[in-house]
Order: C-alpha cells, then sequence, then structure tokens
C-alpha cells in the first residue's frame, strides 16, 4: 500500500509544474490527495449548491485551513438546468459536466484531479464518464487504489476524517425520474442532521 502511495505521490509533484486543482468534497478520498499535495502548489475547489449541506462546505474549510491549502467555493445552481431536475438516471453525468467545465475554467492551466478511487469503477457512477469527456484527472483510481488502501492510509498519516462515513449529493435520495425542487432536497438535509445528532454516523434517509 505505501508503495502506491509513494508513486501516488511521485507522479503529482511532477504534475506540479503548472499547478495543481483539486475537486475537494471533503470527504476521506479528495482529504487523502488534500494532506498528500498540501506542499505543492495546490488549489482546492468546493461546490455549493442545494445538493450539499452547509456542514459538508464547513468540514471542507475547516481541512484546507488546517493543511494551509487554497481553498475556493464554486457556487452554482443545479435546478436550473431541466436535465438534472428530472433527476435521469444518468443525472450525475449532467451534473459533474456543469461542474467540472466550470472547475476547468477556473483553473485554466492547472492539472486537475478529483477523488475517485479504484472501487467507483466497479459501481454505477455515470459521473465518471464526464470527468473523461473533460479530461479530469482521477489519481487514486488511476494507481489502482481502494477505498480501504484510502481509508488506511488516512489513519496511520493522522488524517483526522479518515473514517468519515461516505456522503453522497442530496439528489441520490430520490428515485430517479422524481422531479427535484429545493425544499424536498432541505428536509432531507434536515432530517438526515438530526439522525446525526443522535449519534448515527450514516443517516441516508
Amino acid at each position: 500500500m505505501r508503495g502506491k502511495f509513494a508513486e501516488l505521490k511521485k507522479y503529482l509533484t511532477q504534475k506540479n509544474k503548472q499547478g495543481l486543482c483539486l475537486a475537494y468534497s471533503g470527504g476521506v478520498d479528495s482529504c487523502v490527495l488534500l494532506y498528500i499535495c498540501k506542499d505543492l502548489n495546490l488549489v482546492a475547489v468546493t461546490f455549493k449548491s442545494v445538493f450539499q449541506v452547509d456542514e459538508e462546505i464547513k468540514d471542507a474549510k475547516k481541512m484546507c485551513n488546517f493543511y494551509g491549502v487554497k481553498h475556493k467555493i464554486i457556487e452554482y445552481y443545479p435546478l436550473e438546468d431541466k436535465i438534472i431536475k428530472n433527476n435521469p438516471k444518468d443525472r450525475c453525468y449532467h451534473c459533474k459536466k456543469l461542474i467540472y467545465s466550470r472547475l476547468k475554467e477556473f483553473a485554466k492551466n492547472k492539472f486537475i484531479i478529483d477523488g475517485t478511487n479504484a472501487n467507483d469503477l466497479k459501481e454505477f457512477r455515470p459521473g465518471i464518464k464526464a470527468l473523461r469527456e473533460l479530461g479530469i484527472s482521477s489519481p487514486l483510481a488511476e494507481f489502482g487504489i481502494s477505498k480501504e488502501e484510502i481509508r488506511e492510509f488516512a489513519r496511520i498519516s493522522g488524517v483526522k476524517i479518515y473514517n468519515k462515513p461516505s456522503s453522497p449529493c442530496l439528489a441520490t435520495r430520490f428515485p430517479y425520474n422524481t422531479l427535484l425542487c429545493e425544499k424536498d432536497l432541505n428536509l432531507a438535509g434536515d432530517g438526515e442532521k438530526i439522525i446525526r445528532d443522535y449519534g448515527f454516523k450514516e443517516a441516508f434517509i
């Protein structure tokens, strides 16, 4: 495992010539990349919309401040896109295409990376297609690094959130082809916060 991460750090250092731009969700996968690249010319970008709860944005800010990494928050409005609002099975593809196109405009010549891991490639994740079309690099996946290896590396490296539960966007709480609206998304987020406040780590409704 250590060999994989050593090679990953070497690779990212080589890509650092024009700077690195990390799509930083605040989850453990992207946080491990934040940790690995913290001493490089890195800017972390977090997307904020009705699909994310405020707590996730605050946690992302805290980790960037902790590691001294430049942090940019980009707000976007996914429900203005009719396809995304209608929540088709490939909603994630359209959403990723939207936000990563914005990220490319912001990053300019920087090398853009995201936290997709090797396990994600084995699951139904239509958003990965958008990443490939836009030329976004997923180094954890490219080096065959699994979620389990990421958590273990984070634990032994002292990354505080090594055991943080996954938190996919709020749109995933609704059946495909269900019309998404801000009110329902907020209700889902608020309801899950109540469950977490009772001590349940994973609180997907």
